[in-house]
């Protein structure tokens, strides 16, 4: 009762005293108070702060971040470029919203030339504000890209100069820029599809057909770089870049032209091919050099490659198409052998030949003939195109044909001349057989003899002729011949039959020492040896070998000086026609008589007799 005394006492001096749960809550307030200051979260339901607008935290943060801005500002006017970055971030940190505050710090980034930091500035201010700022972040990405591809780094430099492109559409300058680096770092491949694409876009220019003839050069793409050269001129005539890389590439052109010609004469033809190959890729509007090339494939027996080539420069030479040559070495266009387009012709006739050749060789004689025929109507002055179709002709059975063109090539060459005089002999004895066989002895007689007269020292004919005399019932002449196969040939089975019928009784001694004999031995020698003169000894005719590679001077297009005069390839030689002349006289498979029954003299082309009758024996 004493303590309860005393509590009521104390109430009563101190009307507002508190409990201990009051004075613990009161405590706790009092020690945030102090932790946050006088925020109003503290502050009792319907309890106001006292209004100081000084105090304010929106303002004070903005007085704050204008004073550091500010601060920054006079930093960059005085050239304190670190100090203005440290100013602009405090300033940023209070404000991160503000545009002008990233804008700002950039450029101080940028005055210390820190690309990244000011790229990541303008990035931002572009987040806040989008497209304002991307012509300047460009421009940004472009020092850094041209520091980085000063420095060598090409990869990185490309990098940067492609963000710009793309901040900057169309922004051409970046584009080159980023040519520029695929260029230096061997990317050419991509370099020259961002050429192709601005062509596309912008359309063709000189300067951008330069531009896409040097990326082709540096690819080895040498064919399509003279192309963008002569586009360029066509746009340009008077483009300086064009002109010189022009005459670069021609002179590239001689000097390979040069080096094939010296490949040739060495007889190293499939590196001269290879040097006239890079010649005509440099231009590839030379007449002269489809020309060498041509001849080349001709040697290397690629006809139809060489007919390509040669029809080539004969059109490129007669459209007036042939390169100026500037300052490459000049030379008079027409020599001792004919203009490039005379050349072209001759050369394409004899490849013409030369592939009838090889196909007879094959035993392809209608696709000879028909090659030939291209031959003749190209150039129907030679005889050894005559006589190589009747060679092919004569293969075939065609026997009227064969004829035509041997007389023809006989009127063109020289009456002595072994290769025509051995065909036309041949083909005789064989007509003259055919005549036999059917009955036709006289006109038998008048094949033999022919025959006889175009190569006298052949034993066949006038065995031939002997029987066919002895049909006529003329023994005189039959005995003549016979003495004649027994000069020539004395082992001939059919000397005993003959000798037997013609001289009863006589030996073969007997008649060849007679005066007759002797007489007749004596002829036979003289018309053999003057048939035999040294014109046997000579290349087949003169005519027949004027076709050929020109010229001993080596800037022409010639494969070798020594090759002038060489002849056309005959389908068969004269040491083939001599070994042969034996098997073709023993032809045992007979046709329809050439006389009653020829073909028609206005068929031109190649026929083949699938008629044969059964073979007759000459007797």
């Amino acid at each position: 009762m004493a303590a309860t005394g005393e509590q009521t006492e104390e109430q009563s001096l101190f009307p507002t005293a508190l409990s201990e749960e009051e004075l613990e809550e009161a405590r706790r307030k009092s020690t945030f108070k102090q932790l946050f200051g006088s925020s109003k979260i503290f502050l009792a339901p319907g309890e106001k702060r006292p209004q100081r607008p000084d105090l304010q935290g929106n303002l004070i943060i903005q007085i704050k971040a204008a004073e550091h801005y500010q601060n920054g500002k006079e930093a960059m006017g005085k050239s304190k470029y670190e100090k203005a970055v440290i100013f602009f971030s405090k300033a940023i940190t209070l404000q991160p919203e503000q545009t002008q505050l990233y804008v700002s710090q950039a450029e101080a980034y940028l005055q210390l030339c820190d690309f990244q930091s000011s790229a990541a500035c303008y990035k931002q201010a572009c987040i806040l504000e989008p497209r304002a700022f991307s012509d300047r972040l460009a421009f940004v990405y472009y020092l850094q890209g041209q520091c980085l591809f000063d420095r060598g780094l090409f990869p990185d430099a490309l990098e940067a100069f492609s963000k710009a492109a793309e901040m900057k559409p169309g922004g051409r300058a970046y584009e080159v820029r980023s040519l520029a680096c695929l260029t230096a770092a061997g990317h050419h491949t991509d370099a020259l599809k961002l050429v192709n694409g601005w062509m596309l876009s912008d359309g063709p220019s000189s300067d951008r057909y330069i531009l896409r003839a040097r990326l082709h050069k540096l690819l080895d793409q040498t064919s399509q770089c003279y192309q963008d050269v002569k586009s360029a001129l066509a746009l340009n005539p008077t483009c300086p870049a064009a002109g010189a890389l022009l005459l670069q590439m021609q002179k590239t052109s001689e000097q390979a032209r040069q080096m094939a010609v010296d490949r040739a004469l060495a007889g190293k033809l499939p590196e001269a091919f290879c040097m006239i190959n890079i010649a005509l890729e440099n231009c590839p509007q030379d007449a002269r050099l489809y020309l060498f090339r041509g001849i080349l494939y001709r040697k290397l027996e690629d006809y139809t490659a060489a007919i390509e080539d040669l029809v080539q420069a004969v059109e490129l030479s007669v459209d007036g198409e042939e390169e100026v040559r500037g300052q490459v070495e000049a030379r008079d266009e027409k020599d001792e052998h004919g203009s490039v387009e005379e050349e072209g012709q001759f050369q394409l006739i004899l490849t013409y030949n030369d592939f009838a050749v090889q196909c007879f060789n094959r035993g392809l004689y209608a696709e000879a003939t028909l090659l030939l025929n291209k031959a003749i109507e190209e150039e129907k002055s030679q005889a050894g195109l005559y006589l190589n179709r009747g060679d092919c002709f004569f293969k075939q059975g065609d026997w009227c044909y064969a004829l035509a063109d041997y007389q023809q090539a006989e009127e063109m060459m020289r009456p002595d001349d072994p290769a025509v005089r051995l065909r036309l002999a041949v083909l005789h004895n064989l007509l003259g057989s055919f005549c036999f066989q059917d009955g036709c002895f006289q006109e038998a007689a008048e094949m033999f003899s022919l025959a006889v007269q175009y190569n006298p020292a052949a034993s066949q004919y006038y065995e031939n002729r002997s029987k066919v005399f002895r049909k006529l019932l003329n023994l005189d002449g039959a005995r003549r011949d016979f003495i004649c196969l027994l000069i020539l040939d004395p082992s001939n089975e059919e000397v005993p039959p003959l000798l037997m019928n013609l001289f009863p009784g006589c030996s073969v001694s007997d008649v060849l020492s007679s005066p007759t004999g002797q007489a007749i031995r004596v002829q036979l020698m003289d018309t053999i040896q003057a048939r035999s003169s040294s014109s046997d000894q000579q290349r087949l005719s003169e005519k027949l070998l004027k076709m050929t590679l020109t010229s001993e001077n080596t800037a022409g297009p010639s494969v070798d000086p020594h090759d002038a005069g060489k002849e056309l390839k005959l389908c068969v030689n004269q040491p083939e026609m001599q070994l042969t002349v034996k098997s073709l006289l023993q032809v045992k498979e007979v046709v329809r008589s050439f006389l009653h029954n020829h073909p028609t003299v206005h068929h031109t082309g190649p026929r083949l007799d699938t008629h044969q009758p059964p073979s007759r024996s000459t007797q």
